[in-house]
This record gives C-alpha cells, sequence and structure tokens, in this order.
C-alpha cells in the first residue's frame, strides 16, 4: 500500500512541477516583467492551468499526509534505542578502548636527551 501512494505521489509531484512551469508568468516574481497590457484586474481569472494546478497541489498534501501516517503506524512498535538494529555481538562484553595515560601527555623533561626533531644528518 506504502509502494502504490508513493508511486501516485511521485507522480502527482512531475506533473505539479510541469503545471507551474508551463503557467505564464504575472510578473513581480523575482523583479522579472511579465505582465501584459490591457486591464489589470484585482484577480485574475482563473484558468484551466491553475485549476489543475490547484488540484494536483491539494492531492499531493493529501499524499504526503497518508504517507506520514503509514510510516507512523509502520514504526509505532520499534524504536531507535531498542538496540535491535544493530548487529550481534560475538563477544560478551566489549573491550574499552584504552585511554592515555596523563604522563603519556606530557612534553619531555630536561634530563631527557632525545632530540625534540629529527637530526638532518
Amino acid at each position: 500500500m506504502e509502494n502504490v501512494v508513493l508511486i501516485i505521489h511521485l507522480l502527482l509531484a512531475l506533473g505539479l512541477i510541469a503545471a507551474v512551469l508551463l503557467q505564464r508568468s504575472e510578473g513581480g516574481g523575482l523583479g522579472m516583467g511579465g505582465g501584459g497590457g490591457g486591464a489589470v484586474s484585482g484577480r485574475a481569472a482563473a484558468t484551466a492551468l491553475t485549476k489543475l494546478t490547484w488540484i494536483l497541489a491539494i492531492a499531493f498534501i493529501f499524499t504526503s499526509i497518508t504517507l506520514t501516517v503509514i510510516s507512523a503506524q509502520k514504526s509505532s512498535g520499534s524504536s531507535v534505542f531498542d538496540g535491535s538494529l544493530l548487529p550481534p555481538s560475538d563477544t560478551g562484553t566489549p573491550a574499552a578502548p584504552s585511554i592515555p595515560l596523563g604522563s603519556d601527555l606530557l612534553p619531555p623533561s630536561a634530563a631527557d636527551s632525545a632530540p625534540l626533531v629529527p637530526s638532518a644528518e
């Protein structure tokens, strides 16, 4: 069921992209002029393409909500913290990583005669 809704969702997305790109620019979008002459009214006439765009947009939102509900129902019994997603460990307890001692992080003492950088000899 989820795959069918997902395919319909993707087809609606492609149809919505095509419908929006086919519409004529009304101007003022990105500073591009495009409005024609003639009488300018407060409300543009609703053409078949704008009605199709609204129908596709409503159907797209409906399939988005449907996919969200289906996904939530499928994952309602499991959690990321359950640990079932982790591969089983071969040993009983994993070995703790070795932490360097504090003396390993200090610079060498003055009594140490080893050079700090390799010599070019």
